[in-house]
């Protein structure tokens, strides 16, 4: 838990909100790609004027008001001063060895 917050609004914000908006931003994903599908079996057949435009449109619509409420969320938290541990830690990373890579260097 981060100081300033509350362990039952950290806990809404974690396994609640955070997974909801990323179903429906999935669930937008897949619908736009379903549309694009459709579009190209409608353009196969020669008729490229059916829901396969609208399914792709309606997604990008939903993709969109996804990360306007992550922007949203992001921007009541800063002017709030609400931190929900968020931040990643890199004071330690120089003293991180990364070993080996892909290339054996």
């Amino acid at each position: 838990m981060s100081p300033g917050t509350s362990p039952l609004l950290d806990r809404i914000v974690t396994y609640v909100i955070d997974p909801t908006v990323k179903v429906i931003f999935t669930l937008g994903l897949f619908l736009f790609f379903w549309g694009l599908v459709e579009y190209l079996w409608e353009l196969k057949d020669g008729k490229a004027d059916g829901d396969g435009r609208q399914h792709m449109l309606y997604g990008l619509i939903g993709m969109l008001i996804m990360v306007s409420v992550y922007g949203i969320i992001a921007l009541i938290m800063n002017t709030l001063g609400i931190d929900f541990g968020t931040a990643t830690d890199v004071s330690r990373i120089q003293s991180v060895n990364p070993g080996v890579n892909f290339f054996g260097n």
